[in-house]
């Protein structure tokens, strides 16, 4: 699907925040609206699933310089920035709202009004008003999410930031060179941007998921809601499929692996030597985006179901403050970690990770490997099946028989809507009849981030149709509980505005909000 790169960029920056608070690109169409073509499948995937997590507010601007505004009998520590423009003039920033102790910047509302006029973005309502507005209900949600000590751990983080990179590389054709020469940053700079956006759209889910827990509805409830619905009014079910997949993970070369041990041997001897510090080290080398700019150090104390379990067992057994860890392998790469204290049954850490490189011999070689199995299942010598039962390198779906398996909020199920599939995935299963096994290709795991190379089985597909109550239940179910959630998350926004401090410049309390009492 043909993109210029002035969409694709502007789609990128925008669309995950544009989407969650009513705007609409005009190249999307509506939910419901859904075609059936791979395009709107896939445009659908970009604009909701990839980008959903990155709120480009914070990434997009360039702080400067230190200020310190009082705010009644509160300080707020905030930066004088310059936000970008699209011409070379700059704006000097200032704090235009506060809600309960969170500033809100001028920068901020301009960089995404103004990217959005770029991109031709529609909004519903005045965007002086809607933007700052929704930056206000996210700061809600925050200060909600730290009384309800809401914690997301820095694997899930580095995960999101992870998937973002590497669909970005996707869609540049997996250069690097081209990815930073637009950005005008290194993948490492990149994924310390992005840290901070991902730990605040997790947090956020993770409360609007708290606060809606206990919302339930009946059969009866469904039955009365659609019986009330003209049959033309009924939704569109989108297409849904099933999936099997045989994933060959490209080997790392033992000379890479040497190299990255290497390394971090390296790094522990300049410490034990007193040459440096292990905090300048993970500055200048550590690949994990949540904490190389904080000398590597996690953000608070974490207990052991936060750790990747290898991680943990060091971890947990170190003592000594000074001494530093032996080489430790998890699914991320490797890392060395040193310990700054313990507290119960939490402690607190700072690590170093070094993440492989595969060669392009490694990549060719599964790719060669797969090809050669999809030739004999094609010619019935072994099912897909079996094939992959016995030969994926994936345990989960090794263990269902290739089948992939879609984690949902009513629970697990193995059908996915388009939009639900990993992006890669989405686009050669669209091309798939029911039984046909596709050619070899390349994808980026969600769960880790590291370079797959993958067949996959058309094994069903059932095409967009309008629901009926007896053989789409769920799907209707499923809209009538999240009315009922909507509506409950509306009311509580709207409590919560009532409790909370607000103060605002005097030129937005003209304006036409969606919710009532912002302004005092």
């Amino acid at each position: 699907m043909k993109k210029t790169y002035r969409v694709f960029w502007g789609v990128i920056f925008l669309s995950a925040f544009l989407l969650s608070i009513g705007a609409r690109p005009l190249m999307f169409s509506q939910k419901d609206d859904v075609d059936e073509t791979l395009a709107d499948s896939i445009t659908k995937e970009d604009s909701e699933v990839k980008m959903d997590t990155f709120d480009i507010v914070d990434s997009l601007v360039n702080l400067k310089a230190h200020d310190t505004i009082v705010v009644e009998d509160s300080i707020i520590e905030r930066d004088t920035v310059k936000a970008e423009q699209a011409n070379p003039s700059s704006i000097i920033d200032e704090v235009i709202w506060v809600v309960g102790d969170a500033p809100i910047l001028l920068s901020d509302v301009e960089t995404v009004r103004m990217q959005s006029e770029m991109e031709g973005i529609k909004w519903n309502g005045d965007p002086d008003c809607v933007i700052p507005e929704q930056l206000a209900i996210q700061k809600l949600f925050l200060n909600q999410a730290e009384i309800d000590s809401i914690e997301v751990s820095e694997t899930e983080i580095s995960q999101s930031v992870e998937r973002q990179i590497n669909y970005w590389l996707q869609m540049v054709d997996g250069s690097r060179e081209r990815l930073e020469e637009y950005k005008k940053s290194t993948i490492p700079e990149m994924r310390l941007q992005l840290y901070d956006d991902f730990r605040n759209r997790l947090l956020i889910d993770r409360e609007k998921e708290k606060l809606v827990e206990d919302i339930t509805i009946s059969p009866a409830d469904v039955r009365k809601y659609f019986s009330a619905l003209p049959e033309d009014s009924l939704p569109m079910v989108p297409t849904e499929v099933e999936v099997e997949i045989i994933t060959r993970l490209p080997r790392v070369d033992q000379t890479e692996i040497d190299r990255v041990k290497d390394q971090l041997r390296e790094y522990t001897e300049r410490v034990t030597n007193g040459e440096t510090s292990f905090a300048t080290l993970a500055r200048l080398y550590s690949e994990d985006p949540g904490t190389a700019r904080q000398g590597g150090e996690f953000e608070d104390y974490v207990g052991r179901g936060l750790l990747d379990p290898a991680f943990a067992n060091v971890a947990f057994n170190l003592t000594d403050p000074k001494k530093i860890s032996k080489i430790v392998e998890t699914e991320f790469g490797y890392h060395i970690i040193q310990l700054i204290d313990k507290r119960g049954d939490k402690i607190k850490v700072r690590h170093i990770l070094r993440k492989p490189v595969v060669s392009q011999e490694a990549i060719q070689k599964a790719t060669t490997q797969l090809d050669s199995l999809a030739r004999d299942i094609r010619a019935g010598q072994f099912t897909f099946e079996e094939a992959a039962s016995f030969l994926s390198d994936d345990k989960d779906t090794r263990n269902n028989n290739g089948l992939m398996s879609n984690f949902t909020e009513i629970g697990r199920t193995s059908k996915f809507q388009m939009r639900d599939l990993p992006s890669e995935i989405a686009r050669v299963v669209d091309t798939l009849k029911v039984d046909e096994v596709s050619d070899p290709f390349m994808m980026t795991s969600e769960a880790n981030g590291k370079l797959e190379c993958v067949i996959v089985k058309l094994k069903s597909r059932v095409d967009m149709h309008r629901a009926t109550i007896t053989e789409d239940f769920q799907v209707m179910k499923d809209i009538v509980l999240n009315k009922r959630k909507e509506e409950f998350t509306k009311e509580w926004i709207q409590n919560k505005i009532k409790s909370t401090y607000v103060r605002m410049d005097d030129r937005y309390k003209d304006c036409d909000f969606e919710y009532q009492g912002w302004i005092r």
